[in-house]
């Protein structure tokens, strides 16, 4: 599933395509994805101007006119890429339908949006934009790593009395908005803790270190445009890359690449999840 970076990712790649553009005619091709559409939703998208695209979470929210505003998630498969952009960023002509393409959104500039989802766990919806972060979908995110919310004293304070492992507990997407299993395993390496280890029994200092890593990674894994392992691609179909820069994620039975750490990968399996780390140089 994307995560935190590839969704901004692809928010950042659609904003020049969208942003102040009028969705001169929105196409939808299933009445539902994983959930079922809104009501009326191609007519309510046909003739809205996005006003902002933004993120929260793992989600994308567009901004209209119409003051409502379009949620996006790509769930497992979801891609969305621009073709046809007059800014020239992009593709001059507009490849021909897939089979999975399941929502079309042409702009009045030229630029044709294509939500495409073979394994159909995406979702959209619309809702008041007054009330956006009511939605049941956003109203239980906790803080966003890179925010101003997110550091060591809200983490100790969230995870105090904790006897849940730290791996489960920055997965909790009430805690900590957008992480997903590949940066968290990222990040515990290079705070040098033990995904085994209990979230509540961690010191304020480690949670500094955490916290900072948590942030380094996020903001590397963006920059290099997210992690592309199976489905995941950019706004112009390109991959992202920070996948060669993983550290221990899909590295069992590798060296471990700290300096002067003669350790080896290891995977196990927490909550049905892959946690890869140093059982060497994370305790």
């Amino acid at each position: 599933m994307p995560e935190l970076p590839e969704v901004e990712t692809v928010r950042r790649g659609l904003a020049p395509s969208m942003e102040g553009a009028v969705i001169a005619r929105a196409q939808v091709n299933r009445p539902d994805l994983r959930w079922p559409f809104p009501d009326r939703m191609a007519e309510r998208l046909t003739g809205a101007r996005v006003i902002r695209l933004a993120r929260r979470s793992k989600y994308i929210l567009a901004d209209l006119d119409t003051d409502e505003t379009l949620i996006i998630h790509l769930g497992m498969s979801g891609r969305m890429t621009v073709s046809g952009d007059p800014i020239g960023q992009f593709h001059h002509t507009h490849p021909a339908p897939e089979k999975h393409d399941h929502v079309v959104f042409d702009m009045d500039n030229g630029a044709r949006i294509t939500f495409n989802d073979p394994r159909r766990f995406g979702a959209m919806d619309l809702v008041s934009t007054a009330n956006a972060d009511q939605h049941k979908l956003l109203s239980v995110l906790g803080p966003e790593p890179l925010s101003n919310s997110f550091n060591a004293a809200y983490l100790a304070e969230r995870l105090r009395g904790r006897k849940t492992l730290i791996k489960a507990a920055l997965l909790d997407q009430g805690i900590i908005a957008g992480l997903g299993n590949i940066y968290v395993c990222e990040a515990l390496f290079r705070a040098g803790i033990s995904p085994k280890r209990q979230a509540g029994r961690i010191s304020v200092a480690r949670l500094e270190t955490l916290t900072a890593k948590i942030n380094d990674v996020i903001a590397e894994a963006i920059a290099s445009g997210g992690s592309s392992l199976k489905d995941y691609r950019q706004a112009d179909g390109e991959l992202g890359y920070f996948q060669h820069s993983f550290q221990v994620y899909g590295r069992e039975g590798q060296a471990c690449l700290r300096d002067g750490c003669d350790g080896t990968i290891r995977r196990i399996v927490q909550s049905a999840r892959s946690s890869f780390y140093c059982p060497v140089c994370q305790s």
